[in-house]
C-alpha cells in the first residue's frame, strides 16, 4: 500500500471514530509505529488532525472540509446502503439533480442503470462515472472547479440549475441540527445545493447516520424543506421529529 493510500484510510477511520491509536494503526497496516507517527505528523501539518499522546484526534472545525478521497472511503458501506435504497424509488425517465457529495457518487453508480434518466450535476466524479452510460442524459452545471471536493461551483453553475426543473433533487450535507437546520462546511457548496432544492419538485436528503446532530459552518436550508430523508440509520429522536413534522424517511 502506498503511503498516500494509508494516510487516506487513516483519515477515513478518524472521521468515523474521531480518534485513532498508533499501535492499532501499525498492526492494521503492518508497518512500524514510527511510520504511523510520521503519517500523523504529515497529516497534522496539513491541518487534518491533532496529534495526541499515542495517537490522534479529529480536528473540530465547523468549516473543515476533508479531502475528497477520504470522504469517499468514510462510511462507504453506509453510503452504498443509501444508494440501494434510493435506486428503488427513482423511476426511469425522471430528471434528477445530484450534488457533488461522496454519497451522491455511490448513488450515481447505482441509478445509472435506469433507462432514459436525466442527471443534472455539479460533480466532476459523477460526470466521469456516467460519461459512457448511453441510457443517461447527462447535464453538467459547469462552473468553477473546487478541487477539494471535485465540484463545480459559482454563479455560472447556479445559473444552469435555475434554468431547469427536476423531479427530484438528491443532496447530502455536513450536519443536521434541530435548531440550525441543514448545514454545509462551505458557502459555495451550500449555494449550489440550495439552488437544486429550489428547482426540484421533491427534495431528498441522503445522509449517513454520522450527520445527525452535527453542526457545520454554513446554514443551507430549514428542516421543513425536506420531503424525504434516506439514511443507513436514523436515531429515535430524529424519527420522532420527522413524524411530528410530516417528513418521510427511509
Amino acid at each position: 500500500m502506498l503511503a498516500i493510500e494509508r494516510r487516506t484510510q487513516i483519515l477515513a477511520t478518524l472521521e468515523a471514530e474521531r480518534r485513532v491509536l498508533v499501535p492499532e494503526l501499525a498492526r492494521q497496516y503492518a508497518v512500524s509505529e514510527e511510520t504511523i507517527r510520521r503519517d500523523l505528523e504529515k497529516l497534522e501539518k496539513e491541518g487534518l488532525l491533532k496529534k495526541t499522546y499515542g495517537g490522534a484526534v479529529q480536528v473540530d472545525s465547523l468549516s473543515a472540509d476533508p479531502p475528497y478521497l477520504m470522504r469517499v472511503e468514510t462510511n462507504k458501506n453506509q453510503k452504498v446502503t443509501i444508494a440501494e435504497k434510493l435506486y428503488k424509488i427513482i423511476q426511469p425517465k425522471e430528471n434528477i439533480m445530484l450534488d457533488a457529495s461522496s454519497t451522491s457518487v455511490h448513488i450515481a453508480k447505482k441509478i445509472k442503470q435506469l433507462q432514459k434518466l436525466t442527471l443534472i450535476t455539479n460533480s466532476v466524479e459523477i460526470l466521469v462515472e456516467c460519461a459512457t452510460a448511453e441510457n443517461i442524459n447527462l447535464i453538467s452545471t459547469g462552473g468553477v472547479l473546487r478541487g477539494s471536493s471535485l465540484s463545480l461551483v459559482g454563479s455560472s453553475a447556479t445559473s444552469v440549475i435555475n434554468k431547469v426543473t427536476a423531479d427530484k433533487a438528491i443532496i447530502s450535507c455536513k450536519g443536521l441540527d434541530f435548531e440550525k437546520g441543514i448545514m454545509e462546511s462551505n458557502i459555495d457548496e451550500a449555494d449550489i445545493k440550495k439552488a437544486m432544492a429550489n428547482n426540484a419538485q421533491e427534495l431528498i436528503l441522503a445522509i449517513d447516520s454520522s450527520k445527525f446532530g452535527r453542526l457545520s459552518f454554513a446554514k443551507m436550508l430549514d428542516l421543513n424543506r425536506i420531503d424525504l430523508v434516506v439514511s443507513d440509520y436514523i436515531p429515535p429522536a430524529w424519527t420522532k421529529f420527522f413524524d411530528e413534522n410530516n417528513i418521510r424517511y427511509i
